[in-house]
């Protein structure tokens, strides 16, 4: 399977920021690892803080790839425009959140994504991740 996970906005901190909410691992220490146990598949990444360089990532992946994992970070609770280009593509996308939004701040409990995505997976830190491929790889 041809895979692309996409991180949002800050993203690019873990393992500096907020690590009692992120944790104390990098994201290139997670992809490798990723890398490592799906090595039968190819896992491209892609992290942007600018809202429409996510989008049009998914508009160039969401016609030739399998399936998009996205951690759109604030973006989550704001962008109707993510939303919409979900919905435009035939690649299926797994939200993923690396904390659960739905335990922290009430403006974070709503996610603009969520029902243009095929499923959400919150709250098991980077773990998130794994989980999100375990979905996409096992069907």
């Amino acid at each position: 399977m041809n895979i692309l996970i996409i991180n949002g906005p800050n993203l690019n901190l873990l393992g500096k920021r907020e690590k009692g909410v992120y944790g104390e691992r990098s994201f290139d220490d997670c992809l490798a690892e990723l890398r490592e146990r799906y090595a039968s598949h190819t896992i491209h990444y892609f992290q942007s803080n600018i809202e429409g360089e996510l989008i049009d990532r998914i508009h160039q992946f969401g016609f030739e790839g399998d399936a998009i994992i996205l951690n759109a970070g604030a973006y989550t609770h704001t962008s109707i425009a993510l939303s919409d280009a979900i919905r435009a593509v035939p690649a299926p996308v797994i939200e993923v959140h690396i904390s659960n939004i739905h335990s922290r701040e009430p403006y974070r409990h709503v996610s603009m994504i969520a029902a243009a995505c095929k499923g959400s997976i919150v709250g098991f830190g980077l773990d998130s991740y794994r989980l999100a491929l375990e979905a996409v790889v096992n069907g």
